[in-house]
């Protein structure tokens, strides 16, 4: 199946692009220009790869549930617990 009809890039293409080492929408569009025209298929792309929720997601996630776990049992907004989480890292 098609997921680059722009450039006639395949699904089998993506994972053997993949496969070779390219881990982000950006390193597939470098080896075979899928997602450098029209956008289309970027979401389709990051989906093949595995990233549907993005590493930005993914902490903005994970501050979220930082600022809900408070213990104080005080509410905190996402801006409120960022701090705190990076202390608690460091």
């Amino acid at each position: 199946m098609f997921v680059c009809s722009c450039f006639g890039v395949t699904e089998e293409q993506v994972r053997e692009h993949a496969a070779a080492g390219a881990c982000t929408p950006r390193q597939i569009a470098s080896s075979c220009r899928a997602g450098t025209d029209c956008g289309g298929c970027v979401r389709r792309i990051q989906a093949l790869l595995g990233r549907e929720a993005g590493p930005r997601r993914a902490a903005v996630a994970a501050v979220a549930a930082v600022a809900e776990a408070a213990p104080d049992g005080r509410a905190r907004t996402a801006a409120e617990a960022l701090p705190r989480a990076g202390r608690a890292a460091a």
